[in-house]
């Protein structure tokens, strides 16, 4: 886990995060997909997806288009507590490489700020299963804040 690599937010910040990813709403695309943050620090977060039918494909794996959303999803709070304010962030790239499958576990994926600017940000993120720790695929993306 990466998470030692990052210091802890300030209390202002682990306020304003606390809500995501509810903010203040009953249901948006990462509700309906069952993610559950486990630790955001200063430019970093990991969250988790929990293994489900609804996050299947037929042949018995996680659909990745599921774990793409997981990680597209986990640096967004990476990104907000770097110091961004929560305004509009906007995917403009991402790149995903597959190495494995996640087939009865769940779902964890650390997601960090790795270079900031005023209106561009950089990430990484890596999915591993949470029992097996074993690596099924790694991103790199660029925000527009």
């Amino acid at each position: 886990m990466r998470a030692d690599q990052f210091p802890p937010m300030p209390a202002d910040m682990a306020e304003r995060w606390g809500r995501f990813p509810h903010w203040d709403q009953e249901t948006n695309y990462n509700l309906h997909l069952g993610f559950v943050v486990e630790e955001m620090r200063a430019g970093y977060a990991r969250l988790r997806l929990p293994i489900r039918p609804e996050v299947m494909q037929p042949a018995g794996i996680m659909h990745g288009g599921a774990i793409a959303s997981l990680i597209d999803t986990a640096v967004v709070p990476a990104i907000g507590t770097a110091g961004v304010e929560p305004t509009r962030m906007v995917t403009i790239s991402m790149n995903i490489d597959f190495m494995g499958a996640i087939t009865d576990e769940d779902a964890v994926c650390e997601g960090w700020v790795t270079k900031q600017g005023r209106s561009i940000v950089f990430c990484s993120a890596e999915v591993t299963g949470a029992e097996s720790g074993r690596v099924c695929a790694t991103g790199t993306l660029v925000y527009k804040v």
